[in-house]
């Protein structure tokens, strides 16, 4: 029968070539090997939990994307614009037109400025003539080649089909343009503007001093009959009201030729007066009246293309 302290001797012997047996085995083990202790108990048992890696060779094996000859690394190549499969609306298209179209109008208005540019000093040019007698019959056509040129005609007044053309303005006052036909010797019958009136002159008989009688010789701009438009106000000539100088219609209601003179007349200002406070028709300047602000609309457009195309514009004018 054995001893029972050699049986506890023998026991522990054991224990202790175990345990050295598995601490060798654990020095054997990859250094990624980790030792999970269980729950503690008597005696106390150890697992060993290995975790695997890829070895270097199975990782050679693999082809790496650097080996391609034709690879070429993000830092190398240039940035690509990544769209999000969405299209550009209606919206951004309309905004890329706003400075082309803004360019186009500024030279379109280049081009303008060039040709008003060129009528008005063709005008000047017939101001500067000597005045040409008005030939006995004018053929409507040829005004056009006549426009600001500066003639003269005799002939009678028809103050019965006299015209009044307003209201128009005139230094802060309200009248009208006295439209009268001309009867010359010869029978035919031309379209005279007179000039402007006060409005409280409307009326013939408070102005016996502007309604001269017998032969007058006139002398002003040969002109060429305006167009209208659809905003132009019709005329009703029944109850004699005229808003627009149609020279078609108004020759047509006096039996006179389409031919339209203003009298022109140099702007002193104490004749001016005492035509106006006796009623006298005092016509306009010898001069061109046409507006030319094309320059204007050009820095305008050319501006408005210029502030759409920058991306962070700051405000024009400060």
């Amino acid at each position: 029968m054995n001893c029972p302290r050699t049986t506890k001797t023998t026991t522990t012997t054991i224990l202790r070539h175990l345990r050295a047996a598995r601490l060798a085995h654990h020095a054997s083990q990859p250094k990624n090997t980790r030792i999970v202790r269980q729950t503690p108990s008597r005696p106390r048992h150890f697992t060993t939990t290995t975790t695997t890696t890829t070895t270097p060779r199975r990782q050679a094996d693999k082809q790496q994307p650097a080996d391609d000859p034709n690879f070429q690394s993000i830092l190398d190549a240039p940035p690509k614009i990544v769209r999000a499969g969405r299209r550009h609306g209606p919206g951004i298209l309309l905004l890329a037109l706003i400075p082309i179209t803004a360019f186009a109008l500024g030279t379109w208005q280049v081009q303008r400025l060039g040709w008003k540019s060129d009528l008005i000093a063709k005008f000047e040019d017939r101001l500067v003539r000597d005045p040409l007698p008005l030939p006995p019959t004018i053929d409507p056509s040829a005004i056009h080649d006549f426009d600001y040129r500066r003639v003269y005609a005799t002939g009678r007044f028809r103050h019965d089909q006299e015209m009044l053309i307003g209201p128009r303005m005139r230094d802060g006052k309200d009248g009208y343009m006295v439209v009268t036909p001309l009867e010359r010797e010869n029978g035919t019958t031309i379209l005279v503007n007179r000039g402007w009136i006060n409005k409280a002159h409307r009326h013939q008989r408070s102005r016996p001093d502007s309604l001269p009688r017998g032969q007058v010789t006139v002398e002003g701009l040969l002109r060429e009959p305006w167009e209208k438009n659809m905003f132009t106000p019709v005329n009703r000539p029944d109850k004699g009201e005229f808003y627009f100088p149609d020279v078609k219609e108004m020759a047509a209601l006096t039996g006179s030729q389409a031919v339209w003179v203003e009298v022109t007349m140099e702007p002193e200002f104490m004749r001016m007066m005492d035509f106006e406070a006796r009623g006298i028709p005092y016509g306009r300047a010898a001069e061109v009246n046409l507006r030319n602000n094309h320059a204007q609309y050009i820095f305008t457009w050319y501006v408005f293309a210029l502030r759409h195309d920058d991306p962070n514009p700051n405000p024009p004018f400060t």
